[in-house]
């Protein structure tokens, strides 16, 4: 299989990996090239001191990771291996390092990878060096270890070129021509290079070879400081590069690996260092590696006071040399991978480091040969993720150096931004503000997690009172909000939701190729449905409202979806798609009680009969144009109510005055979240990703195979009946347990599966988990346990939903 003729920009391990890849599926017309000279070209590769943690909480990043381990270890360079297997220790100096530690680990149990916990005996004797008294704990990966990097790219350079791939160093690409939206080939400053297809692998060069199509790659290169020790005691007489485990000290910032009788120290303690890609040198402007800074030894006395604590043998030993070097970091720590949504054939696979260079070289390649990536779930890394303020200067610039200085930090999963902010509010944000609501972010958007005004609410219930970890960004008002949505009526600000406005007269054909569900049906029906790949795996759910013959609104997850619906559109230009969430505002009103709220402030019937469950229609609330669809992801009666901008605020006055009669309240994500989790609602990034089918996930009722064609139909077909896991409802019996998602799931001594959405059933009064479990322990009654930092959560399978089963509130 020839393939089409490709272009790599970049040979640093990215690249290498790569050209390897694509290579090895057959597709020989491959051109590798790369400014400076091979095998240490001079980026980050070249200086990047190569080790490998597995440890993520994202499950794809492990499994890049894993599979970075995993070819390296099978790659060698004349007989010297492309990676020393020593192990990795992340050792705990405090008791929350320890718990964090015990969080990790499950995260490793959960994705598949073997670690052990060590007390503080057994974690210096797996490092001697390690001061006994210092140390609490510590974390073992025996698979994980040192790349070497730079003779991995050789390794993979010289498989690609047997292959028939053409490898070519110092060459500069000054450009990349452009015709009809589409790639035909790259400039160097020795000749042009025709191609169909261009990958940028550039690293920290990145946004500058995207910049010549007019993309913008939220990236910044940020200086990070790796030090080198002249001999230290302990170690003398190593003949062995590396022996000892490859080490972390999390709590100081500090990470560490053997060069024969040295160490290396690396340091994220100090301040950000950023620089523009743009002012990065040029490979032929510079001595030495264009990617290395000189070492600033005032930023780095901590780091060297603090090694001395941890390991006291190199207190006769000194800082020999040191760099500063560039690396690539992101706002949101994920790569950059994907095809520009403006140029045809121009690919990125950006912001990798050395952990995840084989993996992501194996996903790309997949993706280009394939269609779609088999082996990754790639979603969480997918370069048209981003909403437009992320693309910003400044917003790049300040999320990606608040990234390094939390790299090693225990962050909790609800941990909100601290700097810019508020980006994006609701026309509700002041109603909020005077309610006392507490922030958290969603997108940019301001969105509220509960409100002190309903503190009086509280007195009087039985509320469950998390532990430590999870009471942080949780207030006992959370859960009076939700009981109070089930007993009377609740506002939820749904505005952070994506809306994707379709509209022309092939609308209804177009969405109907792209959606398993029908939606070629009358004007005023709302339908729930999915949008599929080419394997038949969950890309996203969304909501599809005909408004008119030729317009419908898409309630969607995110920018993902509205790029796959804009690649998608029919070239006659018959379809036009936009986004219309920043023009437009959402209340969800909700509630036994909702009905007699809205029935005052309009002339529309919002009685069953006239407005059924998932219909929509046009109404004035007041003076209030809106469209009200019934839906509810919260399992009651109620509504959602969508109008333009400049009405919200009146919209939700209006409402608010008629509510004061009836109990209403405003109510927050938690309590929100809470809800949905009883009623057994998916959420799509956390229940489902890429790597599921329906019929696994409990959607197969969304799916209608005989509305004809669809993408994804008939890979589909061919999977539903091989999956051998299954999305689980969990319930957790012993009173008050609560975990938060991630952990790891056990039957016996085997894990066996792992948490996606984790909550507390505020108005059933148990802890829910959902888990993808065997199909053989998804019956209900099935009992297991959940891995929770340092214990272990008895549960059981129930059947679901969990509240009101016989949907009779939400059809009430």
């Amino acid at each position: 299989m020839p393939g089409p003729r490709v272009v790599i920009i970049g040979a640093g391990v990215v690249g290498a990996a790569l050209v390897d890849e694509l290579t090895l599926r057959g597709w020989d017309d491959v051109t590798i090239l790369e400014q400076g000279e091979l095998p240490a070209p001079g980026g980050s590769t070249s200086h990047a001191p190569g080790l490998v943690f597995q440890a993520s909480a994202s499950k794809t990043m492990t499994e890049l990771a894993r599979y970075t381990v995993e070819k390296l270890c099978s790659l060698e360079v004349d007989g010297q291996p492309c990676f020393l297997q020593v192990g990795g220790l992340e050792v705990a100096t405090t008791p929350e390092r320890v718990a964090e530690l015990h969080r990790r680990a499950g995260w490793l149990s959960a994705w598949g990878v073997e670690s052990q916990l060590l007390d503080a005996a057994e974690t210096a004797a797996k490092y001697p060096l390690l001061d006994p008294a210092v140390v609490l704990g510590g974390l073992f990966t025996p698979t994980d270890g040192i790349a070497k990097a730079v003779r991995a790219v050789d390794a993979q350079t010289r498989r690609a070129a047997e292959r028939g791939a053409t490898v070519l160093d110092r060459h500069e690409v000054l450009d990349i021509t452009v015709v009809d939206g589409a790639v035909i080939g790259v400039v160097t400053d020795h000749g042009d290079f025709p191609a169909d297809v261009v990958v940028c692998c550039a690293g920290i060069w990145g946004p500058v070879i995207a910049a010549k199509v007019g993309m913008t790659l939220p990236l910044t290169p940020l200086g990070h400081q790796l030090a080198w020790t002249s001999a230290v005691p302990a170690l003398a007489g190593r003949d062995r590069e590396a022996v000892l485990p490859i080490l972390r000290h999390q709590d100081q910032d500090l990470y560490y690996r053997e060069r024969f009788d040295a160490l290396g120290v690396g340091y994220y303690g100090h301040r950000p260092m950023p620089i523009r890609a743009q002012d990065i040198a040029r490979t032929n402007e510079c001595a030495g590696m264009p990617s290395v800074m000189e070492f600033t030894e005032e930023d780095f006395e901590q780091a060297w006071a603090q090694t001395q604590v941890l390991l006291p043998s190199t207190r006769d030993a000194k800082v020999e040399e040191g760099i500063n070097g560039l690396f690539s970091f992101t706002t949101d720590n994920m790569p950059l991978i994907g095809q520009s949504p403006q140029v045809s054939g121009f690919w990125v696979a950006e912001a990798v480091w050395v952990t995840h260079s084989a993996g992501v070289g194996r996903a790309v390649a997949e993706l280009l040969v394939d269609g779609h990536c088999s082996s990754f779930d790639l979603h969480e890394c997918d370069v048209n993720r981003f909403e437009a303020h992320q693309l910003s200067p400044d917003y790049v610039l300040t999320r990606d150096c608040q990234n390094f200085v939390e790299v090693y930090d225990i962050l909790h999963p609800l941990e909100p931004a601290e700097s810019l902010r508020p980006l994006r509010t609701s026309p509700f944000h002041h109603r909020q503000q005077e309610l006392g609501a507490v922030f958290l972010e969603a997108s940019g958007w301001e969105r509220p997690q509960w409100y002190e005004a309903n503190a009086g609410l509280v007195e009087g219930r039985d509320i469950a009172t998390p532990d430590g970890w999870a009471a942080q960004h949780w207030s006992p008002i959370v859960a009076a909000e939700a009981q109070v949505t089930r007993e009377a009526v609740a506002l939820y600000d749904m505005t952070a939701l994506k809306r994707i406005e379709v509209t022309g007269r092939h609308a209804a054909a177009y969405l109907n190729s792209l959606v398993t569900g029908n939606v070629d049906t009358s004007v005023g029906s709302v339908t729930y449905c999915l949008l599929l790949d080419v394997d038949g795996g969950i890309r996203s759910d969304v909501t599809v409202a005909r408004l008119a013959a030729d317009r419908f609104q898409v309630g969607a997850n995110g920018n993902l979806d509205l790029d796959w619906f804009t690649r998608h559109l029919p070239e006659a230009g018959t379809v036009q798609v936009r986004d219309a969430t920043p023009g437009t505002c959402c209340i969800g009103l909700w509630g036994p009680r909702a009905r007699d709220v809205i029935a005052p402030l309009t002339g529309t019937d919002f009685s069953h009969e006239a407005l059924k469950y998932f219909r929509s229609t046009p109404a004035f609330i007041g003076t209030v144009p809106v469209t009200a669809m019934r839906l509810s992801y919260v399992g009651e009666l109620g509504w959602e109510l969508y109008t333009s901008a400049d009405q919200g605020e009146r919209l939700w006055d209006l409402i608010w005055e008629a509510g004061q009669q009836h109990g209403v309240i405003a109510a927050g994500r938690g309590a929100f979240s809470s809800l949905r989790l009883e009623k057994g609602y998916r959420s799509f990034g956390a229940d489902m990703t890429f790597e599921h089918e329906p019929y696994q996930a409990g959607l197969g009722f969304a799916v209608k195979l005989d509305k004809g064609d669809f993408i994804g139909r008939e890979a589909l077909l061919a999977r539903r009946d091989a999956s051998t896991s299954v999305l689980t409802c969990l319930t957790l019996p012993e009173p008050g347990s609560l975990v938060m998602g991630k952990e790891p799931v056990y039957a016996g001594d085997a894990c066996v599966g792992y948490v996606t959405s984790a909550g507390y059933g505020y108005t059933i009064g148990t802890g829910i988990a959902y888990a993808w479990l065997p199909s053989a322990l998804s019956t209900a009654g099935t009992h297991v346990q959940i891995g929770y930092f340092d214990q272990r959560i008895d549960a059981v399978v129930t059947a679901e939903p969990l509240f009101d089963p016989g949907m009779t509130r939400l059809r009430s």
